[in-house]
């Protein structure tokens, strides 16, 4: 990210625009001062006697006006300093104009009392513009500002939008934390302009030259990212030059997450793992996720763990009828019963400590409760772990779907909503082709569905990658580690994973169940979360030492232990036979993986029971391998070559 040096800035079109309005609104004064000053006193008077007046004071206030800083002030967010600037260049205007329009006209033709009335009229031309297009923008009133203190925190500002604007303005009335002393914005047209009076210096790319130029007093100790829209690469980029620059990075809060209460006073907050992702905004159909909870009685499985308990929180601020808490875990059911409790206390709820595993006592919270909608987020996750309790893994992710389903089946649950994981596609572990199996289930009873005529529950099955914070992901492990003074563990130096935050997750899969299927031919297929690029771990190790303020290999070391049993290199989101659709709801797609009929299913899942009940795993995995060909079981201690990444699927 090194910059050449800066370049004498040329005035674009904008500003060209606007320095044409100004010498315009100039020569109106003159003409306008005159004819007042004419039409007060009765006297006959005619523009084209003072054409040459007009000219040379059109002429002088051209140059006065760009040396005052006229030009560089964005309309948009016309401020008390842009005000200043209008009254400096108003009145060094008429002072130079005056002895000049004396050497050519004598003065003939000019009463002094015009220069009164030329300066008010001249400051209203051009700030009366200026005023009325910020207005007719956003309606946002002129307000008193104060001089910064020198003794403040000296930062940089990433982006000049509103939001920049919001907190300048804040500053201004009085939070003295920090002092701005430039902003970085990509937008070529906006620099060299101000901002309420702060200089908008460059690109992002050119941050280490402009540090470099800037006075001691004056180099930033911050940089505070105000808009939101930067890519994740972009804010990974910013902290590594930051880092070198020996400058911290912090953002300020997103919309979303501006307090409720207290002074609404936006704190700055530092840079999270979540920023360095970077995934874009969505655009979702919140009207059909509200019509399809609301007013509903909604049944979640797992909901203590990570997508359980956001699915909770979700689910509870669309205001259905009633929540159900299935969760197996007493402290996990504890900890999100309470948290729903104080957060939101009219919402009905149930917290319901049971198994999946228990077929009987699924039936009896089903026939209790009487759930319309339910979100089946129970599962065996951590692939460690399932590696070595093969059995437990088999019975809750592949023989708890099963149980789940059936009972919605049987108790006439419009919707159920399977949670699947990218480690289901050409799955080298248990965990893997459990759930794999698990999408088999929820697959052929809704095929079966559609065959039926539609009539009975419907079954949606959604596919992702991991998210960020969950009790499996690398981030709170690097996070205990950081604060023990590292090392960092990483299984492989190239080894990557899709992310995406636990929020966008949930909001993606409430969008996909409440999609529309007319026309959509989703039967037996498979809703796939769009989870962009993959993340190389090492990477996000490098970035989450920095964001500690350390530097990566020097003060934190990055320690490789090898691939573990039945890990991979790289995940997949697709089957290769699988093709993708896109759907109305961006950042859905549809796949349509490999079917099996479904009477042979239930006869070799009955066989899978068995085997896993008795804890034969060598049973187990040769069932597996029957229901998923793809599956590619590695046993701990075998060469990882096999699983590594092929030249071909770079581009994948």
């Amino acid at each position: 990210m090194t910059a050449e040096p800066a370049k004498p800035r040329r005035l674009n079109g904008r500003v060209l625009l606007v320095a044409l309005h100004d010498v315009v609104m100039a020569a109106a004064s003159f003409l306008l001062a005159l004819g007042l000053r004419y039409w007060m006193t009765d006297i006959p008077w005619s523009p084209a006697e003072s054409w040459e007046g007009m000219l040379v004071f059109a002429a002088v206030a051209a140059v006065v006006f760009r040396y005052a800083g006229l030009y560089r002030g964005i309309w948009h967010f016309a401020s008390l300093r842009d005000m200043m600037a209008i009254l400096r260049g108003s009145i060094l205007s008429l002072l130079i104009f005056l002895p000049l329009l004396f050497f050519v006209t004598r003065l003939d033709s000019y009463p002094r009392s015009v220069l009164i009335l030329q300066f008010f009229i001249l400051v209203a031309l051009l700030a009366g513009p200026r005023l009325l297009y910020r207005a007719w923008k956003e309606g946002s009133l002129i307000q008193a500002l104060k001089r910064g203190d020198d003794r403040r925190i000296p930062v940089l500002l990433l982006g000049s939008g509103q939001p920049a604007d919001a907190f300048i303005r804040e500053l201004e009335r009085g939070a003295a934390e920090y002092r701005i002393v430039g902003i970085i914005d990509d937008a070529e047209r906006r620099h060299g302009r101000d901002l309420r009076g702060v200089r908008i210096l460059g690109s992002l790319g050119d941050l280490a030259a402009i540090v470099q130029q800037m006075r001691e007093l004056d180099r930033p100790r911050r940089i505070i990212v105000t808009d939101d829209r930067f890519s994740g690469r972009a804010i990974r980029d910013l902290v590594e030059t930051a880092a070198q620059l020996g400058i911290t990075v912090a953002r300020l809060p997103r919309l979303t997450e501006f307090r409720k209460e207290g002074d609404g006073r936006q704190e700055v907050q530092p840079i999270a793992v979540e920023d360095l992702l970077g995934r874009p905004q969505r655009v979702l159909d919140r009207a059909a996720v509200a019509r399809l909870i609301g007013g509903r009685r909604v049944l979640i499985t797992g909901a203590g763990g990570t997508i359980g308990s956001e699915l909770v929180r979700q689910v509870a601020a669309l205001g259905p009828a009633l929540v159900v808490l299935f969760e197996q875990s007493e402290h996990a059911l504890y900890q999100i019963d309470m948290e729903l409790a104080e957060r939101m206390p009219a919402i009905p709820r149930i917290a319901h400590l049971g198994d999946v595993r228990n077929a009987e006592a699924v039936s009896q919270a089903f026939a209790q409760h009487r759930p319309e909608i339910v979100l089946h987020a129970a599962a065996y996750k951590h692939v460690p772990l399932v590696e070595v309790n093969v059995g437990e893994g088999v019975l809750t992710n592949a023989i708890g779907t099963q149980i789940v389903a059936n009972a919605c089946r049987h108790h006439h649950v419009a919707v159920m909503v399977m949670i699947s994981t990218d480690k289901a596609v050409n799955p080298t572990n248990v965990m893997g082709a459990t759930k794999r199996v698990a999408e088999m289930v929820c697959q052929s009873l809704d095929l079966d569905r559609s065959a039926g005529g539609n009539a009975g529950t419907q079954f949606v099955t959604v596919r992702f990658g991991n998210v960020l914070g969950s009790s499996g992901s690398v981030v709170p492990l690097f996070q205990r580690q950081l604060g023990s003074g590292g090392p960092l563990t990483v299984t492989h130096p190239d080894v990557t994973r899709f992310f995406m935050t636990t929020r966008e997750a949930v909001e993606l899969i409430l969008q996909a169940a409440a999609m529309p299927r007319d026309g959509l031919h989703a039967e037996g297929k498979i809703f796939v979360l769009d989870m962009g690029e993959p993340v190389r771990i090492q990477d996000l190790a490098r970035q989450m030492i920095r964001l500690a303020g350390k530097q990566p290999d020097k003060d934190i070391k990055i320690v490789f232990t090898g691939l573990r049993p039945g890990e991979k290199l790289y995940e997949e989101v697709l089957h290769q036979d699988e093709s993708l659709v896109k759907t109305p709801e961006e950042g859905v797609l549809l796949a349509a993986p490999r079917v099996i009929d479904r009477a042979e299913l239930e006869q070799m899942l009955a066989r899978l029971s068995d085997a896993a009940a008795k804890r034969d795993n060598a049973a187990i995995l040769a069932l597996l391998k029957s229901l998923v060909p793809e599956f590619q079981h590695a046993p701990e201690g075998q060469d990882k070559a096999a699983q590594e990444k092929p030249a071909t699927a770079a581009a994948d």
